[in-house]
């Protein structure tokens, strides 16, 4: 097996601090050879500092040079998914996007499309999926122990938790606020328990209070003038077979823990809590609650890191791939338009 070579496109905090440590545990299957970002100064101070041999300001100019890549991680910002990633796509390249797909469904199914036609891996980094209360729980499923699952809580909370930095709260950029960077985290869990379907009956609405107001911030302070996303979102999601996702998420909330994030199960046979994991059902004619004391730590990067490489060789992976993708954007969607609508 040749190792693939890798470029890195957008030099920010996730570049740096997530995919290019993974990537150096996994030499023997990809080595980075590329380093692109609009400032070419922030993109060679990247590339010094992880010993990447070639730094760009320009996509173009990469893929014309002796550092065009097999593989591009796309970590620019939210409206930039779809660009950079269509332009890899066309050069031949595999692409492991970072979350969310893209703005919009449309995006995300051209996406999806013009890789299935050259017949090229796309992936976006939803690493939680390699949790191991979440891939224990799916296995426990696997087996039988809880049914069929028919309902879902999905929560990923935050009290005050509106980023206080970079361009979290301008929906041009990113799109919308706590559903988009936060929200799309727990319903790719839940999806990935109910089939990854599409939805016949969305039901949801959206707020702005805390955001727009202001108030005293845990991750740094905003501008309630510049604040322009939803800081709650709250939806019901409806599925063929009577199956429903209860989604919540926000940046800021009125509540009493600073954080929640959690999945609850309810299925014929069983049901369950994520975080920490726990199973609740009957055994032997009597009620029961099942641990997990022991389960171990993982480096979930590394581990989506690793079903991406395994997508790009052809093989079966536990990742969100560009069919997914486009379904939770389109999933997306229609929380937002069902909101606008209310």
């Amino acid at each position: 097996m040749s190792v693939l070579k890798a470029a890195i496109i957008g030099g920010g905090h996730i570049a740096d601090q997530n995919h290019l440590p993974a990537l150096a545990k996994l030499p023997d299957r990809v080595k980075v050879i590329s380093i692109c970002s609009r400032d070419i100064h922030k993109a060679q101070a990247l590339a010094d500092k992880h010993d990447v041999p070639f730094a760009y300001d320009n996509p173009d100019d990469m893929y014309r040079s002796e550092g065009k890549p097999d593989i591009v991680i796309n970590c620019t910002a939210n409206n930039l998914h779809y660009p950079f990633t269509m332009q890899a796509l066309e050069n031949g390249c595999h692409v492991f996007c970072e979350k969310p797909p893209a703005m919009n469904a449309r995006e995300a199914r051209e996406m999806a499309d013009l890789a299935k036609k050259k017949g090229l891996a796309l992936a976006y980094n939803f690493q939680r999926r390699h949790a191991p209360e979440y891939t224990t729980l799916k296995n426990y499923h696997a087996l039988g122990n809880l049914g069929d699952i028919y309902h879902i809580k999905a929560n990923y909370l935050r009290r005050r938790g509106i980023p206080g930095w970079g361009n979290f709260t301008n929906k041009t950029i990113q799109g919308g606020g706590a559903l988009i960077d936060l929200g799309v985290h727990i319903l790719d869990l839940a999806l990935g328990l109910t089939g990854y379907q599409q939805p016949a009956h969305v039901l949801a609405n959206t707020y702005d209070f805390i955001g727009k107001t202001g108030g005293k911030g845990l991750k740094g302070a905003w501008n309630p003038a510049t604040f322009e996303v939803e800081d709650a979102c709250f939806a019901h999601l409806s599925f063929p077979g009577n199956v429903s996702i209860a989604l919540s998420t926000s940046f800021a909330l009125n509540m009493e823990q600073e954080e929640t994030i959690n999945l609850e199960i309810f299925g014929t046979k069983g049901g369950a809590k994520l975080f920490p994991l726990s199973v609740h059902t009957e055994i032997a004619g009597e009620l029961a609650d099942i641990r997990f004391p022991y389960l171990t730590d993982v480096d979930a990067q590394l581990e989506n890191t690793t079903a991406f490489l395994d997508l790009c060789d052809g093989k079966q992976a536990n990742i969100c791939d560009g069919e997914q993708g486009a379904i939770l954007q389109s999933i997306i969607g229609q929380i937002y338009q069902s909101a606008a609508n209310q």
